[in-house]
């Protein structure tokens, strides 16, 4: 939280774009620019419905096309526009991206057991890149306002965990999102955030994406 935010009710949702091809295909996606597949855009029309309820005051995602076109089934709906932070893409996975998580562990071994991918981004830029982000939404946010912000599995839990103050040495402990499911966060009244909802939309099941060695599993 920054000093210049008055503490309010403020809401933040973490909405983790629908699925792509790559997601069926377990790669690494980072920051390539893969869209949605039609499984992908059905389940950002059907998340998109349901977070209507929510009444949400604001539109945030990533600019990558997966993020975009999710967020915009939101807008088709509230009429919202959608801005677009280019701090909210996908961690950069060096050259990890395109590769599935079998090549990964056959080529990279040391480097998947730390999940570090060579040339990428560590988790703690991420979560200050994102986290930052996040913040700076929240700035322009009223103090009743509903943020809806659609990004990237690896990028919203990391922004998460740096959101939230939480240390580096626990991050492995919050699960992973799955395609179109999100989290919400509630301000508390100090003006930090307390995480009420993770991972909604679904039943649990494995989490295809970018977030870690779980991934697949």
């Amino acid at each position: 939280m920054t000093e210049t935010r008055t503490p309010g009710k403020r809401r933040l949702v973490l909405w983790r774009h629908g699925q792509t091809a790559w997601n069926l295909e377990n790669r690494f996606q980072g920051k390539t620019d893969v869209p949605l597949d039609d499984t992908g855009r059905s389940q950002a029309r059907r998340a998109a419905a349901l977070l209507t309820a929510l009444r949400p005051t604001a539109l945030l995602a990533s600019p990558l096309q997966r993020a975009a076109d999710t967020a915009q089934a939101l807008a088709d709906l509230t009429g919202l526009p959608v801005r677009h932070d280019r701090d909210l893409i996908e961690r950069d996975g060096g050259v990890w991206e395109g590769l599935t998580g079998a090549e990964i562990r056959e080529r990279y071994p040391a480097e998947q057991a730390v999940w570090q991918p060579p040339g990428g981004e560590t988790s703690a830029q991420v979560a200050k890149r994102v986290g930052t982000a996040l913040d700076r939404a929240l700035d322009d946010l009223p103090p009743a306002g509903v943020l809806v912000v659609a990004s990237h599995g690896a990028a919203l839990r990391l922004g998460l965990c740096h959101l939230l103050g939480l240390p580096e040495e626990t991050w492995e402990r919050l699960g992973g999102l799955s395609n179109c499911c999100w989290s919400v966060l509630s301000e508390r009244r100090d003006g930090g955030f307390r995480l009420t909802e993770h991972n909604a939309g679904t039943l649990p099941e494995p989490v295809l994406g970018d977030d870690g060695p779980a991934v697949g599993r």
